[in-house]
């Protein structure tokens, strides 16, 4: 059983999500950024492909928080301390969850640490309690981009969720009728995705209670590691998506942050991807969504 403490109390956390997004939203401290989408379609996957309407705020706050770790001579923080405006809940006490104040996905969730840890460390089973204990209250995909080629835009470590499903219409997940064709191994793989990667099943009562069971998801994490070679040093391994829902858990070693200026984090491997401008999607239209993972993955 992990150690530490559960503070969410269950059946609170989609309410404050919700009341907090109201609330963020109407004293300015959530910019959620407007996109448009369409369905692209590649190897039996429909790609959500979402375009972005406006980065002015995004990019207008980049160039701020440079100025600020200019001027102060360290790396600024956003989430210590975090915008008390966009505070959700107390997850335990270890974790924190907040909303992610650029947010693309609607109620997208950061579960972030009290304390400053490097966001390429290695999850531990605090953090595993704190992502079941999210899952626990609302059906969502968990993720974690571990390091700046993972898509981590962040030092300070933070795990994300998403609400399901994430498409509009159809299967929950865009790669969803792919996972049905993974062996029945303990650790698996998805024959049509053309990159290094490991999957697995987990038990979806486990997310009933985190402290009992958190121990053997981080054992399931550590085995998807080491399935894909990616054997930990001091604490750390090399760059890689991680996603978790409550029936299965994805790695992703990554080999590069974009491909043909189109950036990547987890959600692409979900097959959900993001693009900038009309450039960049005809880009991805011309070259297939599952090329692009493939090649900022390891080809297989």
């Amino acid at each position: 059983m992990a150690q530490g403490k559960i503070l969410l109390k269950p059946g609170t956390l989609w309410t404050s999500v919700k009341e907090r997004t109201k609330h963020a939203l109407q004293c300015g401290a959530l910019l959620s950024i407007p996109t448009e989408f369409e369905f692209v379609e590649q190897d039996e996957v429909r790609f959500l492909v979402r375009i972005l309407s406006n980065l002015a705020r995004k990019d207008a706050a980049k160039q701020k928080q440079k100025k600020q770790t200019v001027s102060s001579g360290k790396d600024f923080n956003p989430f210590l301390p975090y915008e008390e405006d966009l505070f959700v809940a107390d997850i335990s006490d270890t974790h924190v969850c907040i909303l992610n104040k650029f947010n693309v996905v609607e109620y997208h969730l950061l579960i972030i640490t009290r304390v400053f840890e490097e966001q390429e460390s290695l999850l531990t089973v605090e953090d595993f309690v704190a992502m079941l204990a999210c899952l626990a209250d609302f059906d969502g995909l968990a993720f974690y981009n571990s390091g700046k080629i993972a898509g981590a835009s962040q030092r300070h470590k933070h795990l994300q969720i998403v609400p399901l499903p994430l498409t509009p219409s159809g299967v929950q997940i865009p790669i969803e009728p792919l996972l049905a064709s993974a062996n029945q191994d303990l650790i698996a793989t998805i024959p049509v995705f053309p990159f290094v990667h490991a999957f697995a099943t987990i038990n979806p009562h486990w997310v009933k209670s985190p402290l009992t069971t958190a121990e053997a998801t981080l054992e399931c994490y550590h085995k998807l590691l080491r399935a894909v070679g990616l054997d930990a040093v001091d604490g750390k391994s090399g760059a890689y998506n991680l996603l978790v829902t409550r029936e299965w858990m994805l790695i992703v070693p990554r080999s590069q942050e974009h491909f043909l200026s189109i950036s990547v984090n987890s959600l692409g491997f979900a097959g959900a991807l993001l693009v900038r401008n009309e450039q960049q999607m005809q880009i991805l239209k011309d070259q297939g969504p599952m090329t692009i993972l493939k090649n900022v993955a390891f080809s297989t």
